[in-house]
């Protein structure tokens, strides 16, 4: 209940401005004096900017352009005739368009059998395939180079179909009717018989 009075009391002396007098007689009035302060300034004025010399104005000389005249070779007609021109020569003949023929077997030839270079082991194991084999040959038709293009599976027959390129003989290639080097591909087919 003593809380309730103090309360109560508070708010009533809050309204009769009580507390205003109460406040004065523990603080007095704060006054305040403004003071003019009469300060003399001493400090010199600041020195004028130094004068600077403009240097003198020059006007540089003109640019004078001096062309020589150069004489020019031209290639503009400079004598003119009446005659009439000579007739142009006639075009040359077209030459004729080369004809090549490409290397191949010689099939007047009798040529080895490819059983007698089938590999027994293959042949025991069942290998069978078809190797496709690369023959650079030189102008005389003789073999110079023979490798393997597309392999039959099974090195033992793509070897052996090596040696049979080699063995084998061609026709050379011709270009215009003249033998010449050149390279071509065939098939060497392995098959089992029963």
């Amino acid at each position: 209940m003593a809380i309730v009075v103090f309360h109560v009391l508070l708010i009533w002396g809050l309204k009769s401005g009580f507390a205003a007098h109460v406040m004065e007689s523990i603080a007095p009035p704060i006054v305040t004096e403004i003071i003019k302060d009469d300060k003399k300034d001493d400090t010199p004025p600041p020195p004028p900017p130094p004068k600077i010399e403009l240097p003198p104005v020059e006007v540089p000389p003109p640019v004078v352009d001096i062309t020589v005249p150069v004489e020019v070779n031209t290639t503009a007609l400079s004598n003119v005739t009446d005659k009439p021109l000579p007739p142009a020569p006639p075009p040359r003949p077209a030459e004729p368009p080369s004809v090549k023929v490409r290397p191949n077997l010689n099939k007047k030839v009798t040529q080895p059998d490819l059983e007698e270079y089938y590999p027994p082991s293959s042949k025991r194991l069942g290998e069978a395939g078809a190797s496709v084999v690369t023959v650079c040959l030189d102008e005389k038709a003789k073999v110079t180079e023979a490798t393997i293009k597309d392999s039959s599976g099974f090195p033992r027959l793509d070897e052996a179909a090596v040696k049979v390129a080699k063995v084998y003989r061609y026709t050379p290639a011709t270009e215009n009717g003249k033998p010449v080097a050149d390279c071509f591909a065939y098939r060497v087919v392995w098959k089992l018989k029963d």
